[in-house]
């Protein structure tokens, strides 16, 4: 999605069956990471986080068929379990690719259910744009899957 500036964003809503603090430690957890991130059939067979404003984390990510990869990044906000911001780029680097920033907001609905906002951006394309968009919809459909 661009936006009214030009830039190129990510933007998805979702409505998450689970309190904030549950979806919080879904977002934070490294062991809750492996059971829902990465789009369809991949597996993570490893997550290394130093949760902390200028504290770093590693996702080692293995597609259905292909190399091992890695998606590293610092921690710049972490409010629980309203808001957690954080670097994202790859260790290697399609030559489309930048760093982008993943700014994740999380609202309580009557204190049963969270409204999760993501925000990522900026895109160098509209082809690395619609590569995220599918890589966090399905993470994504996984992750209310876990929480429902």
């Amino acid at each position: 999605m661009m936006t009214g500036d030009g830039e190129l964003r990510l933007h998805l809503r979702r409505i998450l069956r689970a309190p904030r603090p549950v979806v919080f430690g879904a977002l934070t957890e490294p062991h809750e990471l492996t059971k829902w991130w990465g789009p369809d059939g991949f597996v993570i067979p490893g997550v290394e986080s130093d949760l902390r404003p200028g504290g770093r984390y590693r996702i080692a990510m293995q597609p259905p068929e292909g190399a091992l990869f890695h998606l590293v990044g610092e921690f710049i906000d972490i409010d629980p379990p309203e808001r957690l911001s954080y670097t994202f780029r790859w260790e290697e680097p399609d030559p489309e690719d930048r760093e982008t920033v993943v700014t994740l907001t999380l609202r309580d609905i009557d204190g049963i259910s969270s409204e999760l906002l993501l925000d990522q951006g900026e895109f160098a394309t509209d082809r690395r744009l619609a590569l995220h968009d599918e890589g966090w919809t399905q993470s994504l459909d996984k992750l209310e899957k876990l929480l429902s």
